[in-house]
């Protein structure tokens, strides 16, 4: 799924190379960790994973603060108010810094100028679940289903998520007509499809596998073009007739603008240490992430780049918005 990511750091070596007596020094205090979504959230796994690691390495506590609601732009429109001293950094997501930009007229926050890039983490499939007792099997069937009744439901854990985005996608793909109801975070609206409030949901990997395996959903199909390992069973949407149907979610860590750039380049080091660490790397696959290569700032940023690029049109033509 990362296959565009496998490109060596750019210019870590050389940002690396100029450490200040400033990074020396940091942190000398506690580290906090925006999480834009829900506790139970894929963001909020990853961060409290990569947060207890980071506390060892550095020898400050890092507190992880979850602030979900309005998709995500609470979070981030407090990391670009906050003091650029390394002391505030957010786990970000294409969500919050590239969906939200189309969907929010006004989100508090201009991704490219209000934010210093510090890792890709790597990102997530979603995976396409209905109600255990649900009798659609697969993602055609639903398909006829939706045509046949208009109005049927998705939920998401919140407007502006990729769950919210695939079910816009999907219902774009397969001209149907799908009504979004966004819950307060994925927790939350997967709830809803386990319990038939809602019709279908479309979440990250992570967060729906071992219902899946309890049956507590019924997995239909997965978002990537390529087969899940931890869900072999489950085709990909595409190949299922829904052509051209992609969406693979990133993550990374983000600080706000302004940021001097060692103490970024010493995040970085830490992180990307943390990724390579064996239980890590195990416990993360386990979970359904898939770890991005290697990266420098500068890469994060021209993957940000090209999504921006990518998204605002297929936002615009779905009509999809919050506001």
């Amino acid at each position: 799924m990362f296959k565009f990511l496998q490109s060596a750091a750019l210019c870590f070596v050389l940002l690396a190379t100029s450490v200040s007596s400033t990074a020396q020094t940091y942190p000398s205090r506690p580290i906090k960790f925006l999480v834009p979504l829900a506790a139970g959230s894929t963001a909020d796994i990853l961060s409290r994973t990569i947060g207890a690691e980071l506390a060892k390495e550095l020898g400050q506590p890092v507190v992880v603060e979850n602030k979900p609601g309005a998709g995500g732009t609470i979070a981030m429109a407090e990391l670009a108010r906050a003091t650029p001293d390394g002391y505030t950094i957010a786990f970000a997501s294409q969500g919050t810094l590239v969906f939200n930009l189309s969907l929010y007229a006004k989100p508090g926050y201009d991704s490219l100028k209000d934010f210093s890039p510090i890792a890709l983490a790597g990102g997530v499939s979603n995976v396409m679940v209905v109600p255990p007792n649900s009798p659609i099997k697969s993602p055609s069937e639903f398909v006829a289903a939706a045509k046949a009744k208009p109005g049927m439901t998705f939920s998401s854990g919140g407007s502006g998520t990729s769950h919210h985005l695939s079910g816009v996608l999907f219902s774009q793909l397969t001209h149907t007509q799908l009504q979004h109801i966004p819950y307060k975070g994925a927790p939350q609206g997967i709830l809803a499809v386990m319990t038939g409030e809602v019709d279908v949901g479309f979440f990250n990997t992570p967060t729906v596998i071992n219902q899946i395996k309890e049956n507590k959903l019924k997995g239909l199909g997965v978002t990537s073009l390529e087969r899940s390992g931890l869900l072999p069973q489950l085709p990909t949407l595409d190949a299922s007739g829904i052509k051209t149907y992609e969406v693979n979610t990133w993550f990374g860590f983000v600080a706000p603008a302004g940021t001097p750039p060692d103490i970024v380049a010493k995040l970085h080091t830490q992180i990307v240490k943390i990724f390579a660490l064996p239980h890590i790397r195990e416990k993360l696959a386990s979970q359904g992430f898939d770890i991005a290569a290697q990266q420098s700032p500068a890469a994060f940023w021209q993957i940000l780049k090209d999504d921006l690029a990518k998204w605002p049109a297929i936002i615009k033509a779905s009509g999809a918005t919050v506001d």
